[in-house]
Formats: C-alpha cells, sequence, structure tokens
C-alpha cells in the first residue's frame, strides 16, 4: 500500500514539474514577443516611435531582404515628388509601352499604348499592387525602368537608407534589389512626413478601373485601431511583407514585419507587434524625423542631425543610448534641406554608418520659383483651396509651416485624418510669410470642431473660409 502511495505520489511530482516546465516555456516565448523569429529564418521586423524615431522592437532589422511590392512604397515616394514640383499632375495620361504591358500579374491589364492618369497609377499601386502600373509610371519618369531603378536608389540613400538597392519599379524577383526592414521603416515615416496630403491614398479600399472592382491587399485598414496604411508585398523569395503606419490619440509608430510563411501569420505578428508596442510609444515629440531632398553623402545626413548648441561634436557612438547616435567629428555644415537626416535610431543605431557611393546621389536641386511647392510671390497657394479651413500659424520658413502641421495632425488624430495639410504664402511687407493650413472640411461646424480638437493639444487655432 505504501508503495503503491509513493508510486502515485512519484507520478503525480513528475506530472506536475512537465506542466512547470511547459507552463515555463510558454511564458518565455510569449515574453519574447516575436514568435515566428525562431522558426522562420526570413523573418525580420521592427517598430520605430514615428515621434522620437525611438526603436521599440528589432529583430534582424539590419540584415538584407527581398522588398518584393514594398518596392512600390519608393516608387510611389518619387510620384508624389514629381507632383509636388509640377513635373506631372494627377490627370497627366502615362503610356503603357509593350514592356509594361507584358509585366505578369497582379497588373491592370492595360494594352499597348493605350494610357492611364497618374491617379489611377497611384490608386491601382496602393491596391492591386499593379506591376505593369509600376513600370509604366517609372519609363514615364525616368526615361526607362533602369534609370528610374537608379533614381529610385539615390533617393533612398539621400533618405538615410542604407542597405537599400532598387532594380526596377515592381518589385518583382531580383536577387539584386534588396532592403532591410529599418530601411522600409524610414521610408514609411518619410512618405507620411513629406507628402501628407498624398499620403490619404494608403488607406483607400478599393479602385474600380473599367468594371473591374480592386480591393486593398491591406487586411489590417478598417480592422486595427489607428492603422491608416501603408502597403503589402509577396513574392517566393521574399516571403509575405507589410509596412504599417499607426496613428492613435498622441501615439504614433511604424512597424514592419517582412519574411512571414502566410498572409495570416504575418497580420497576426503586425496585430501584436502594434497591441505591444503602440502602447509603450512617446505621447510627446514632433516626428520630422527625415529631412527633405537629397543629401550630398551621408556624412552630411549625419552631421545635420540636430546637435547640441555648445560643446564639441562627439566623434564616436555612444552604445548607452540608442536615440541619437554620432559618428562624424568635422565641422558642421549647414543643414542641406529643412531640419535634418533623421533623429534617433534610423540612422546607424546598430552599426557604423556607411558612406554610400557618391555616383549613386545626385546633386542638390536648388529650390527656385519653378520647383517650389508654393507660389513664392503670390498671396496663395499654388492649388487654391474653396470652402472652410483651418489655420494654425504662419512660418517665415515654408519647412517649419510644413513641419507644424505634421506635428498638428498628429495630435490631431480621427478629427484630421481626412483633412488636407497645405501651405500659402503671402507677403506681409518687405517679409514672405507661408500660412500652415488644413483644408478639405464639410462645413464651419467641422472645422471648428478641428480647431477645438487642436486648442486642447496647446495649438493656436481658427477656422476661415477664405
Amino acid at each position: 500500500m505504501y508503495q503503491r502511495k509513493s508510486s502515485v505520489i512519484e507520478r503525480s511530482a513528475a506530472i506536475s514539474s512537465s506542466v512547470l516546465q511547459l507552463l515555463a516555456l510558454i511564458g518565455i516565448a510569449l515574453s519574447l514577443g516575436s514568435a515566428p523569429a525562431a522558426a522562420n529564418p526570413k523573418y525580420a521586423g521592427i517598430v520605430i516611435d514615428a515621434k522620437t524615431g525611438e526603436t521599440l522592437y528589432a529583430h534582424d532589422a539590419d540584415e538584407l531582404r527581398y522588398p518584393a511590392s514594398l518596392t512600390k512604397m519608393m516608387t510611389l515616394y518619387m510620384v508624389f515628388e514629381a507632383l509636388e514640383r509640377g513635373a506631372v499632375k494627377l490627370d497627366t495620361r502615362v503610356k503603357f509601352s509593350a514592356n509594361a504591358a507584358k509585366e505578369p500579374p497582379t497588373k491592370l491589364g492595360v494594352g499597348a499604348g493605350s494610357s492611364v492618369t497618374v491617379e489611377q497609377v497611384i490608386y491601382s499601386l496602393v491596391t492591386k499592387s499593379a506591376n505593369d502600373a509600376s513600370t509604366a509610371i517609372a519609363e514615364h519618369l525616368g526615361g526607362s525602368e533602369s534609370k528610374f531603378a537608379s533614381m529610385m536608389t539615390a533617393k533612398a540613400r539621400s533618405l538615410g537608407m542604407s542597405r537599400t538597392t532598387f532594380r526596377n519599379a515592381h518589385g518583382l524577383p531580383n536577387t539584386s534589389q534588396t532592403t532591410t526592414a529599418r530601411d522600409m521603416a524610414t521610408l514609411g515615416i518619410a512618405l507620411r512626413e513629406h507628402y501628407p496630403r498624398q499620403y490619404k491614398y494608403f488607406s483607400t479600399r478599393s479602385f474600380t478601373f473599367g468594371k473591374t472592382r480592386m480591393g486593398n491587399h491591406n487586411r489590417l485598414l478598417g480592422v486595427v485601431r489607428g492603422v491608416d496604411g501603408i502597403k503589402t508585398g509577396y513574392t517566393r523569395a521574399s516571403g509575405f511583407n507589410l509596412v504599417s503606419s499607426v496613428i492613435d490619440r498622441d501615439r504614433s509608430i511604424v512597424a514592419v514585419v517582412m519574411g512571414g510563411r502566410t498572409g495570416a501569420s504575418r497580420n497576426e505578428q503586425m496585430k501584436d507587434l502594434i497591441a505591444r508596442y503602440l502602447p509603450k510609444a512617446s505621447t510627446r515629440g514632433n516626428g520630422n524625423l527625415i529631412a527633405r531632398g537629397a543629401m550630398s553623402n551621408m556624412a552630411v545626413a549625419v552631421a545635420s542631425l540636430e546637435l547640441p548648441k555648445v560643446g564639441p561634436v562627439p566623434s564616436q557612438r555612444h552604445e548607452g543610448n540608442q536615440r541619437l547616435v554620432f559618428a562624424y567629428a568635422a565641422p558642421t555644415p549647414e543643414p542641406v534641406v529643412g531640419r535634418a537626416a533623421l533623429v534617433n535610431s534610423l540612422i546607424a543605431q546598430k552599426v557604423a554608418i556607411p558612406t554610400p557611393a557618391p555616383a549613386m546621389i545626385p546633386p542638390m536641386p536648388v529650390e527656385t520659383a519653378s520647383n517650389q511647392a508654393v507660389d513664392p510671390v503670390t498671396t496663395a497657394s499654388t492649388s487654391p483651396r474653396d470652402g472652410w479651413m483651418i489655420q494654425i500659424g504662419a512660418m517665415p520658413d515654408r519647412n517649419a509651416a510644413v513641419e507644424l502641421l505634421a506635428r498638428a495632425q498628429g495630435a490631431g488624430g480621427s478629427t484630421l485624418s481626412r483633412a488636407e495639410p497645405f501651405t500659402m504664402a503671402y507677403a506681409k511687407g518687405n517679409e514672405q510669410l507661408y500660412r500652415a493650413r488644413f483644408g478639405g472640411f464639410e462645413g464651419q461646424a467641422a472645422a471648428t470642431q478641428a480647431c477645438a480638437t487642436l486648442k486642447k493639444k496647446g495649438y493656436a487655432c481658427w477656422a476661415t473660409a477664405n
């Protein structure tokens, strides 16, 4: 009898020990917050606080991966840039060459010699991820797809995407076309910061072309609170990729998942990252992490970070602080354009800053009246707005006005999610100022409500119909 009890006790102890071990393993797996990483060598991920640039999560974020259709984020960046400088308009016709028409699906299916508008190209890229439209716009803007790919790579370098190389505009397989999760996060932030008016296209749920309705491949839109874009991607070599922008109340992040085994598992990992790290994002910080325009080289990009007002320039990395890293000790040159390359971890957070080949970097364009986004002489913007709008300030510098708008849109949350930020140049005596405004309100009540929200956040604001 005693022996039987002893045996039962021993078995019970063994079972209890096994249960405890299993629970411990489950706890460890849950605490890692990146379960796909352990079983999937293709996986890479990152979460960036879009207000401060701090890296909230990273797994193989600087390892090379294939972008697949995330490539189209840069294609669209180039399109938005062309729209801003007036090289094209939304109704400009884009002709499909035989080369564009023969691209494999997914595609619009436009025949060689036919054309669509620039806006239709944009919609087709953000929803259906059309490969033929990508090639067509690349040939339209660059003369050839290969030249456009070189332009894309140069633009990537100017934004601080030091490990990204583009060979085509669509992301179809090319072993030389590589990127990293960190670089894709940088691009996502740049799209939001530099082109807030055009960025709204990424939230498009569906697009009708002819008799065909094309739904957005991004299944998180309208499902996960705060998600307002950006892009999905898949090839057999890359796995399932996704870049997500999330703005919820006073917090904002950009998250990247690359190399998912399935679309469903990729989406679940993204949901998990958002749930875990959005609450950890800062409620303060002005965003504006990435300077506009090309940099002459990466050293200039680093040197144009927001350096201390006094004291020597640090000459080496500071390992204990991921938020701001310097690796350039020469005298600080003037910032090239706007506020400066990357604040916090977006440049050289993990490795020393590489110097890209100078040949890949185009010369810095001189801002003239012909390429400015606003007219420097007249008292209105180049795109006059009608109806009710709100104004939150006037700045002597356009970049400062743009930064103010970006901060306010982040603070405004859903109230400003569909508003269109823009600047208006006007003369005040001998001084030129830039009004920072939002348009697109349905009436006075909507504009007044938006102002009330912003005033609670500490912004000056008033509604106007002119």
